[in-house]
């Protein structure tokens, strides 16, 4: 009897560690236990948080799923569930800034949080993923794959933003004037911002304004705010539109014709509003660039195709993985 109780004490060790993680973090409870991994940056100690899901009948893939910059890995779990019970073991991180994860004030850059990335892999033990991008995961998962080619088995970006080099439009604003705005910021200006995701609001889209209003509670909001500003300036000033052509893994675009997402549109004039974020050209027109692409698109889909339309994107993301 005491040997048995000896095997489970490091299980249980385990979850009460996790447990104390997340009761130290976000308020949002994750749909799968929440892990971290230690990294240091300039000196500092982070955490990197992330979901690891096995399924019970693995088919030996692995999927790397990367959330985009107003959301972190709460908004994956339908996908995370359809790919358990397809056999996909679902890697799902905070990047460092966001969600659970630390939020240090670092420079930071697509670089560095692919770089982080791939740390977590390895730690990991795992040498080849598919990897699916949302929005600015878009545009991370474009530099992940870019600057590890060996590690990515295949590419999905879902309605990616940086399809255009957005400091060629948008008036430029300071990273302060850019952390006074994420300071003001209360759950009714962020449901405003995410209603231009979908073309009709409904009630469920109500669950994702409340993951990201938890930030306004957190006792570190202004560092929150902060890394927020920083990362509207690594969009801004690291575009990675003109590298598709460089892309070696097979790339499935997956494009909400819906949608009309610029970063920083509110800068914008009307008339220039009404000539950017054209998602059915812009699709279209990076899909030309890659070496190996195919291109999905959903009529009547906004900007997160995996929320608005579950069945469509997840049929299309199956026909692809497999």
């Amino acid at each position: 009897m005491r040997t048995r109780g000896f095997r489970w004490l490091p299980f249980l060790l385990l979850c009460l560690s996790v447990q104390v993680a997340m009761a130290q973090s976000s308020g949002v409870e994750y749909p799968y236990p929440v892990h971290y991994l230690n990294l240091t940056i300039e000196s500092k100690p982070v955490r990197m948080a992330y979901m690891d899901v096995k399924p019970a009948q693995p088919n030996g893939k692995t999927v790397l799923l990367l959330h985009g910059k107003n959301f972190n890995g709460y908004y994956w779990k339908t996908v995370i569930q359809w790919l358990n019970a397809n056999g996909y073991r679902s890697i799902v991180p905070d990047q460092v800034g966001w969600g659970k994860s630390s939020h240090p004030d670092i420079h930071y850059s697509f670089h560095r949080l692919a770089a982080n990335t791939k740390k977590l892999l390895d730690t990991l033990g795992l040498t080849t993923v598919s990897v699916l991008a949302h929005s600015m995961g878009g545009m991370l998962g474009t530099r992940f794959a870019l600057m590890y080619p060996e590690t990515v088995e295949k590419l999905v970006l879902e309605n990616p933003i940086g399809l255009e080099d957005y400091k060629t439009f948008v008036p430029y604003q300071t990273i302060e004037q850019q952390f006074q705005k994420e300071k003001a910021a209360t759950p009714d200006s962020y449901r405003q911002y995410q209603k231009s995701y979908y073309p009709v609001w409904k009630p469920d889209y109500e669950d994702l304004v409340r993951v990201q209003a938890s930030d306004l509670k957190a006792p570190d909001f202004n560092a929150i705010a902060w890394a927020n500003a920083v990362t509207y300036q690594m969009i801004y000033e690291q575009p990675v539109c003109y590298e598709f052509g460089l892309l070696k893994p097979p790339t499935l675009l997956i494009i909400g014709q819906e949608d009309r997402t610029v970063v920083g549109k509110a800068l914008l004039t009307k008339t220039a509003q009404a000539q950017h974020g054209l998602y059915p050209e812009l699709g279209k027109q990076t899909t030309r660039q890659l070496k190996t692409g195919k291109l999905v698109e959903l009529p009547g889909v906004g900007h997160i195709p995996h929320i608005q339309e579950p069945r469509q994107f997840l049929k299309a993301l199956g026909d692809f993985l497999r």
